[in-house]
């Protein structure tokens, strides 16, 4: 139901019960929930569970004392016509029934808002960074990196809606051992494209697109021969595989609907005098020091498992010590809280960063790291094997060409982020019930297909003055459209948009199903007809609203 409903309603709950709490001394919180089952109403509250020890009393006795209290006060309050009833359930939860006059307030808000309904200022202007992505310059966008894109994008957008400032941000890693592999590997493709021969280095990048770069790189430079070519320095090599592979990402990410608000590039970040400032203020609190030739990190001091090298013998940096640097550059920008969104392989890293922000001075709980689950592609059956330096792997451009973006979106988000991802090609591919994006986009176009019919009819939704939405199919449609608002506020709760994409499904199936059972154009009961449409282009609304926030089109003629 409504949010502004469910909070008017809690707020008379409080009032209305303050005055027994008042005697004993002690009120814990009042809240209100929708049941997982309707037939236990619309909203429900378990305060006589918690206050059975604070008044002595079994909570199924004290639920029905405060039955009373609230009926009593509900039949004198302007609520009287927006509750139905109130029925005590064991072991002591106290249930609240609506009426129709009150679903019927969850449509006026839908007609009145349009685009705008479900958005709210609960999240008060707060300044969150969301990073996400941030892949390696050193190969196109794997599928895990396309699942994290819909995830963070789609949240981000949730975020913004419901009244945060989510920032969207890539992070670079333009420097470091992996771009050092990936220009030797270019430049072994290079040698080969002239003839000669050269072996990959250890972990080098064995993919199709090495040899591409490299004979881009040829062309571009006009390198006539393996004589040219050996005048090319080792970082010309990886700073043009850098820069074409950005190309590609950005073209990816722009095609896949997905615009970053901020590239950082850790060449810019992490300076070598900007990581002498982090360690000398870390060497100043006392939190370095050093060991077998090597600069330690006391991460310990914070909850860590162990101590971390943040300068080896050698005098290299660890990756470690960038991170600590940008993580520092966040927090020195404002943001209230940082979202880091990355693959289950860095679950183990989240201590020591967390050790960091806290030594760095700043709250660690205002960082979290949304660990998202791989996702496994499948095409007739079968997994597609997926492995980045051998090059044998499907990629996001191949999974947006083969299967459209709208689909490909959905799908990377069918599962909650702690949960492994099956995404069945074949299945993404159908334009039948089967396939969940294409069930919910067919409703919004068969409500405009609708609509469209019953104005030839001379038939318009009625907006106001609703009075004769009664069936139990009626109201479902009602109920779960206005169960949009506190739909969006779990996405925030649970850091993730699935709730979004499971809802979407289910107020399609809502739609359908009392489409399927009742006449929505009918000239002889113009009366009926135009609240049935009003009805129906309410979730029409709804279903564009959230398909918008997930990055997916919204189709009028399907």
């Amino acid at each position: 139901m409504a949010t502004d409903l469910k909070q008017q309603l809690q707020s008379f709950l409080e009032s209305s019960l303050k005055a027994p709490f008042a005697a004993h001394g002690e009120s814990p919180a009042i809240l209100l929930e929708c049941p997982s089952d309707k037939k236990f109403g619309d909203l429900s509250c378990n305060i006589a569970l918690k206050a059975s020890r604070i008044f002595k009393k079994p909570p199924v006795l004290l639920a029905e004392e405060f039955r009373k209290i609230l009926s009593e006060a509900i039949s004198h309050s302007v609520l009287k016509d927006k509750i139905e009833k109130i029925t005590v359930e064991k072991p002591g939860f106290i249930n609240f029934y609506l009426s129709r006059f009150a679903a019927y307030d969850v449509l006026y808000a839908v007609f009145r808002e349009q685009a705008q309904f479900g958005r709210s200022t609960f999240g008060q202007g707060q300044k969150i960074q969301i990073e996400f992505v941030s892949a390696n310059p050193t190969g196109p966008l794997s599928v895990a990196h396309a699942r994290q894109a819909a995830v963070g994008d789609a949240l981000a957008n949730i975020l913004n809606f419901i009244g945060f400032q989510a920032v969207k941000e890539f992070y670079l890693n333009d420097e470091g051992n992996q771009i050092n592999l990936l220009g030797k590997s270019i430049e072994c493709r290079a040698i080969e494209i002239f003839g000669g021969t050269a072996e990959l280095p250890e972990n080098g990048y064995q993919g199709e697109y090495i040899r591409d770069i490299a004979a881009r790189l040829i062309k571009e430079k006009q390198i006539k021969g393996r004589e040219d070519l050996a005048k090319v320095l080792p970082q010309e090599f990886s700073r043009y595989g850098v820069d074409y592979l950005l190309g590609v990402i950005k073209k990816e990410l722009e095609d896949f609907r997905v615009h970053f608000d901020v590239w950082s590039h850790q060449s810019h970040i992490a300076t070598q005098p900007q990581i002498e400032d982090v360690l000398r203020s870390l060497k100043d609190k006392g939190f370095l020091f050093e060991q077998e030739g090597a600069l330690w990190f006391k991460t310990t001091a914070f909850g860590d498992d162990k101590d971390r090298v943040v300068k080896k013998s050698d005098g290299a940096y660890t990756y470690f010590t960038p991170d600590i640097v940008y993580h520092r550059d966040k927090f020195q920008r404002g943001f209230a809280r940082v979202f880091n969104m990355w693959g289950p392989d860095h679950h183990g890293y989240i201590p020591r960063l967390k050790a960091a922000v806290a030594a760095l001075g700043y709250d660690p709980s205002a960082l979290e790291v949304l660990i998202v689950q791989l996702a496994t592609i499948y095409r007739d059956g079968k997994p597609v094997s997926m492995s980045t330096r051998r090059g044998q792997y499907i990629s996001l451009r191949e999974v947006m060409d083969e299967v459209g973006v709208d689909a490909a979106r959905f799908f990377f988000m069918m599962r909650h982020i702690n949960a492994h991802l099956e995404f069945d090609l074949e299945l993404a591919k159908k334009q039948t019930a089967e396939n969940p994006v294409y069930y919910i986009q067919y409703a919004h176009a068969r409500i405009h297909s609708v609509i469209a019919k019953a104005a030839e009819a001379n038939l318009s939704p009625r907006t106001s003055g609703l009075n004769l939405l009664v069936q139990p199919e009626e109201m479902d449609l009602i109920k779960t459209v206005g169960g949009f608002s506190d739909v969006l506020l779990m996405c925030w709760q649970q850091r993730d948009p699935y709730a979004l994409v499971s809802y979407l499904q289910e107020l399609a199936t809502c739609f359908h199903k009392f489409y399927d059972c009742h006449r929505v154009v009918d000239q002889e009961n113009s009366a009926l007809s135009g609240e049935r449409l009003a009805l129906i282009d309410a979730a029409r609304i709804v279903l564009a609203n959230g398909l918008r926030l997930l990055g997916v089109s919204t189709p009028a003629k399907m």
